[in-house]
């Protein structure tokens, strides 16, 4: 004889609309921005304390190369809010930084790359 199981689904989570005394919750959206045409010495200390001018900085990442470990020229700088994001591209995009005129602007999704281990044929 077979036994049914009934898997019941709860529904996803939402954000919250209010708090529980009623208080309407303000939702903060973080903005992730791409930092170009970096010199090799810049470091993450160096970016987080020039955008930390235009605001909340969450994170910064400077991309190295896998093999050498050296800078590839390129970074991520993630500001609190998007009115922060925005004010640090007008802020910084054409600024000179270790000689080099920065391009700040905000960063695109990943695309996905095909890493997904299928086959090559």
């Amino acid at each position: 004889m077979f036994r049914m199981l009934l898997l019941l689904r709860r529904p996803k989570e939402k954000f919250p609309e209010r708090t529980p005394k009623g208080e309407k919750v303000r939702k903060i959206m973080s903005t992730k921005l791409y930092v170009g045409n970096l010199a090799f010495q810049t470091t993450s200390e160096q970016l987080q304390t020039m955008f930390a001018q235009a605001g909340t900085v969450e994170s910064v990442s400077l991309i190295e190369d896998r093999e050498t470990g050296r800078s590839r020229g390129f970074g991520f700088v993630e500001m609190q809010t998007k009115e922060e994001g925005a004010a640090a591209i007008q802020q910084f995009n054409g600024k000179d930084l270790d000689g080099r005129s920065l391009k700040v602007n905000e960063a695109k999704p990943r695309e996905d790359r095909g890493g997904g281990g299928g086959s090559r044929y």
